[in-house]
């Protein structure tokens, strides 16, 4: 394992962020709720009230999507995460703008297709982001099942906006019903894929057999050879192997083929 993914491991701004995620969503939710029981226990629940009570809960949805993408932002994927920040961030500002504005405002419109098209994008990269915790597997059955349901998930957030942003027009009366049953197909495949590829994760592990042909060529010509390593690096090997799932024994042998590999090269 790289010093740089260890590094990342015990990043304490991510820590920070996540921990800041998880307060975030305590704080919006129990401020909803007190907001809910002093409007039932008063009797007085106007616009405000009602605009307060969105507001709080905007928030906490704002901090279950961070927090999923926050979730591989230690890892080479964290592009994605940051990705899945900015579109919740969009969809924040731009619901903030919605409740709190006039609503008979004309411009509304606009703010509302920009808060529809960044939720649906929060949501399906929070969705992605979750899955790609598993993006270190080496198992094929987990790679090509991951790697479809994440296809899935951007065609089914691009079929959504689509409409969205052309007030209807696409993909037409013609098209629309073609449109829909390909929606619906794609949809229940992007929930097979969720359900059952962290489902294989927990059965297929990487050390539990051969995962690669390297590993295979390997494989019972094995001389006895130990090593004693730094605590430090121990610990950073327990952390990846924790993270993908796997034994320390196959993430140690893997980053020592893999730096084998590079001196040769």
């Amino acid at each position: 394992m790289s010093t740089e993914t260890a590094k990342h491991a015990r990043d304490p701004l991510v820590s920070g962020a996540r921990k800041g995620a998880i307060y975030g969503i305590i704080i919006s939710f129990s401020g909803a709720a007190v907001v809910g029981i002093i409007a039932l226990l008063g009797g007085d629940f106007g616009e405000t009230q009602g605009k307060i009570l969105l507001t709080t809960v905007l928030f906490g949805a704002f901090s279950i999507t961070a927090l999923c993408h926050l979730a591989i932002a230690d890892r080479a994927m964290r592009i994605v995460g940051v990705s899945g920040l900015l579109a919740s961030g969009v969809a924040l500002v731009s619901g903030l703008v919605l409740i709190w504005r006039d609503w008979a405002d004309s411009d509304l419109e606009v703010w509302f297709k920009v808060f529809a098209a960044a939720g649906i994008l929060a949501v399906s990269f929070a969705h992605a982001n979750l899955l790609l915790l598993l993006a270190g597997r080496r198992r094929a059955a987990i790679r090509w099942g991951l790697a479809a349901t994440l296809v899935a998930i951007a065609v089914v957030a691009v079929m959504l906006i689509l409409p969205i942003l052309t007030d209807g027009e696409f993909p037409g009366e013609d098209a629309a019903d073609v449109y829909w049953r390909v929606f619906g197909v794609i949809a229940i495949l992007d929930v097979l894929g969720t359900v059952v590829v962290p489902v294989l994760a927990l059965f297929l592990r990487d050390g539990a057999g051969p995962a690669t042909p390297a590993a295979q060529e390997t494989e019972g010509v094995a001389a006895p050879l130990r090593l004693h390593v730094p605590a430090d690096l121990a610990e950073a090997v327990r952390s990846r192997a924790a993270q993908q799932g796997s034994d320390p024994e196959a993430v140690a042998l893997d980053a020592l083929r893999r730096g084998l590999a590079g001196d040769d090269s």
